[in-house]
């Protein structure tokens, strides 16, 4: 009953009409967060694409200057030369084989897989698991890689990766609710430029169609587009 509380008054702070300014939703998403975890603070772009078509599908990386408030664990596939430099950049996982039966078996208990170019026919196969998972090496997003220890200390500084779901939208955490507000402005900003850097240049119309910041369990805030480059 008292979570239903809390998120009435939540709600009650967040003017559903009205369209905020990165800097006051950044204020606001703390305000209103109703867990006592450090909640996730995530951002919502719905893009003016359809992502059914190949040419505009969009997706790329992006390093977020203050980190996700979130240690990431890494798997890195590659060949045993490679192993050692993996280990020593902080990589969670490492090796090969075992992994590859692991993850056939339903093993996913990692946030992002790295992998070398010369073992990618080997875990081909395991597109059915990781590829829902958006775990799957892609070298469009830097995760198939010769440098595995530059990979895995992109991905601990805070690189993360960003796709357009079937909706059209591209759902990403970009923090916590204990950072400052600067730092939420300063990853949101981060993001938001990137997506609009990997505009295909097959979209028409507008781009950016509607930008939402909520952190876990609490009201989405929409935020005002007309200050975004498109």
């Amino acid at each position: 009953m008292a979570i239903t509380k809390k998120r009435k008054t939540a709600a009650g702070k967040v003017d559903k009409n009205k369209t905020y300014t990165l800097k006051d939703a950044s204020s606001l998403v703390k305000e209103v967060n109703t867990t006592k975890f450090d909640a996730s603070v995530d951002i919502h772009i719905r893009l003016g694409v359809d992502p059914k078509k190949a040419d505009q599908s969009v997706r790329g990386t992006v390093s977020l200057p203050h980190g996700t408030g979130k240690t990431k664990r890494v798997l890195v596939l590659c060949t045993p030369d490679k192993e050692e430099a993996a280990r020593a950049a902080g990589a969670d996982y490492v090796g090969l084989d075992e992994f590859i039966q692991k993850i056939e078996g339903g093993w996913v208990d990692v946030d992002v897989v790295i992998a070398t170019p010369s073992v990618m026919p080997k875990i081909g196969k395991l597109g059915k698991v990781l590829g829902p998972r958006n775990l799957m090496p892609n070298p469009k997003t830097g995760t198939v890689t010769n440098d595995v220890a530059a990979a895995v200390n992109e991905v601990k500084g805070g690189k993360i990766a960003f796709k357009v779901d079937k909706a059209g939208i591209i759902h990403a955490s970009i923090g916590r609710v204990s950072f400052s507000p600067d730092k939420i402005i300063q990853n949101s900003q981060e993001l938001i430029n990137a997506v609009i850097k990997a505009k295909p240049a097959t979209a028409k119309g507008t781009y950016v169609k509607s930008v939402f910041m909520a952190s876990t369990m609490s009201p989405s805030i929409s935020i005002d587009t007309r200050g975004f480059a498109q």
